[in-house]
This record gives C-alpha cells, sequence and structure tokens, in this order.
C-alpha cells in the first residue's frame, strides 16, 4: 500500500438515509481501499440528473440508504494499493459512474465495460464523489493530466464522456446537422460543444430563456419546442432542410423522443440519453422502418472514451460555463435541477 499524506479518519460527506428523504452533511469515516482501489482526496465533484434520479429512487433498481451520491469527483490519489500500477500517490484522477468492472466478462473483453453485468457504480452502487474521500477501482479510474483545472474536468468525468460517446455513436460526419434536446442544461450545453468541436452543426431545442447561452457555446440553430407547439416538426425540418441528421436526447421526458423521430431526417438516428421515469419510446413503426431510421440507446462511455473526451478539455476545445457551490448546496441544486433552472453545470466544491 502506498501513501505519503497523512489521512483522517473521518471526512464531511453529504448522506440521505432513504428514497427521497433529507439530504444531512455529516462525519462519515474515510473507505478502506483495497488491493486493486486507488483512495482519491476529491477537491470538486459534478452534480449530475443521475444523481438526482438515485435519490428520488427513480431508475428500476433498488437504492439502498444510508448512500452517498455523486460521480464526477476530480481530485488527488492520496493512496494506492498493492496491486495497482498504473497510478500513483499525488496523481491527478477521477472517479466516474463505473466504479468498478469485472474486466473478464463478454462485454468488458470486447470493450463494452460499461455494460458490464458486475459492474459497480458510484453513488449507487457505492459511495459516491459528495465525500471528500472516495475509492474507486484504478482500472477504472480515470487518468487526469496535472496541468488541468480539476474543477471544469470534474463534469466530463460523466456528462462529458456521455455526450462525446452519444455524439460518435450518431454517426454524423462533419457537416451535417445534430439536434440536442435538452440544449440549455448541463448535459446539452456540454453536447453542444463536442459537437462544435468534432465539427458538426448543431440544432439546440430548449426553452427560449436558454437561447441566447446555447448560440453563446455554438449552438447555429434554435427552437423553443413550447413556442412551436404542434408545428415543431416541420419547424425544424424547414430550418434544416429535411430535418437533422441525427438526434441526441437529453430532455428528460418522452414527448421530445417521440417529436425526434418525427423530425429525424430519413436514414437518420436518435439517441437515447436521459433516463426519464417510466419513459417509453413511442414511434411510429411503419415510417420507422420506410424511413429507414435508427433509434438506440447511449450509456456513459468506455475508459477510452473518457480518455479521448479529457484530452478535448485539455486542447481547450471545450469551454462550458459552470458554477461552484459548497457541499451544502446539494439538497437546493437538486431543486434547481427539478425546475430545470440551470444553465451549463453545477460543480461542488468538497472542501469549501
Amino acid at each position: 500500500m502506498s501513501t505519503t499524506e497523512e489521512i483522517p479518519k473521518m471526512q464531511k460527506a453529504a448522506v440521505f438515509d432513504e428514497v427521497g428523504g433529507p439530504i444531512n452533511i455529516k462525519e462519515i469515516p474515510v473507505p478502506e481501499c483495497g488491493p486493486d482501489d486507488i483512495l482519491v482526496k476529491i477537491k470538486y465533484s459534478g452534480v449530475c440528473h443521475t444523481d438526482l434520479h438515485v435519490w428520488l429512487g427513480d431508475f428500476p433498481v433498488e437504492t439502498k440508504g444510508p448512500l452517498v451520491g455523486g460521480h464526477e469527483g476530480a481530485g488527488v490519489v492520496v493512496k494506492a494499493g498493492a496491486n495497482v500500477t498504473n497510478f500513483k500517490v499525488g496523481d491527478y484522477a477521477g472517479i466516474k459512474w463505473i466504479n468498478s468492472t469485472c474486466l473478464a466478462c463478454e462485454q468488458c473483453k470486447r470493450g463494452f465495460e460499461t455494460t458490464c453485468s458486475k459492474a459497480v457504480n458510484s453513488g449507487l452502487g457505492v459511495n459516491g464523489t459528495f465525500q471528500q474521500y472516495c475509492i474507486g477501482k484504478a482500472t477504472e479510474a480515470a487518468s487526469l493530466p496535472k496541468d488541468i483545472d480539476l474543477a471544469k474536468a470534474a463534469p466530463i468525468l460523466c456528462a462529458g464522456v456521455t455526450v462525446y460517446k452519444a455524439l460518435r455513436e450518431s454517426n454524423v460526419y462533419s457537416g451535417q446537422i445534430v439536434a440536442i434536446t435538452g440544449a440549455g442544461g448541463g448535459l446539452g450545453s456540454l453536447a453542444i460543444q463536442y459537437a462544435k468541436a468534432m465539427g458538426l452543426r448543431v440544432l439546440a431545442i430548449d426553452m427560449a430563456e436558454k437561447e441566447e447561452h446555447c448560440k453563446k457555446l455554438g449552438a447555429e440553430f434554435f427552437v423553443d419546442p413550447i413556442k412551436a407547439g404542434d408545428n415543431l416538426v416541420k419547424i425544424i425540418q424547414d430550418l434544416t432542410n429535411g430535418g437533422p441528421h441525427a438526434v441526441i436526447n437529453i430532455a428528460t421526458s418522452d414527448k421530445p423522443i417521440a417529436q425526434a423521430c418525427e423530425y429525424v431526417r430519413t436514414k437518420g438516428t436518435v439517441v437515447l440519453v436521459s433516463l426519464p421515469k417510466d419513459g417509453k419510446v413511442n414511434a411510429d413503426v411503419f415510417w420507422m422502418v420506410f424511413r429507414a431510421l435508427t433509434v438506440k440507446g447511449s450509456y456513459v462511455g468506455s475508459r477510452q472514451d473518457a480518455d479521448e473526451a479529457i484530452d478535448f478539455l485539455k486542447r481547450g476545445l471545450i469551454d462550458f460555463p459552470y458554477e461552484i457551490l459548497p457541499l451544502e448546496s446539494l439538497p437546493s441544486v437538486y431543486d434547481r435541477m427539478r425546475k430545470g433552472t440551470i444553465s451549463g453545470r453545477v460543480v461542488l466544491d468538497l472542501w469549501k
């Protein structure tokens, strides 16, 4: 076991005991580091919509409390297990949604470790990054460059890699148009940036008050679905001369998915990213077949996807708005998420 920094026995964390229950800031023990793990001193943690879903019990899996949420943790390695060879104490590291995988099943061996049946998720199956010290399996943790801004790197560990992977799954090419629903939120803001960096033209779909925000990030087109109403499909197809070549669905409701299947260009792709509670895909099978559409899910990203997404940030191609708040602000951040009033991303300073 490698360690040079004196590690306390207790730490500050945001804990909830039951689904939808109070989130309390309290002292809990610092987790023990296993032989294959690293212990990361979390400097900053992004707040993801998935964290809200877990707290509310929206997923069809059991959420057991007490639990520490969070899965976008950026910090410094303070202890490395005896079997760890890819990190040393003092390195910058990120704890992602996928905390550990078996690396031995078919999915892992094919490079699809995100769909490993034995994967353990940060902030769901194991305490996550809303604590000052967090463990992660070294083979799944993301290596972060020493010259990177850790506060800005934190949201890349889930939001960034998720939209980057979704854009790759969309099969669009440089110069083609990609529509992004829920474009003004945290995921959407990053999706606009990554799409632009990948040479794509962006149609942002969100409420009118987020138009300036989206265009400032690089969106070429903007449509307010409320203002468009029943004419949404025609408006989008006219604006894009036949419909976007792909749609990245980030909006957290069913309706935008059904609409996307109507306005996407013939032979286009609709990529599902958001996880609306009890969500269903409602699409006309006849036109899905006759227009040769593809509808697919995209789930976070692999270790390689994470490295590539981080590299975009390192090269200065991703510059999204974010605000830094103390850990104690987490309940109010969740409230703002539920109301849809956050533009960009929220990052928690675990030591503020």
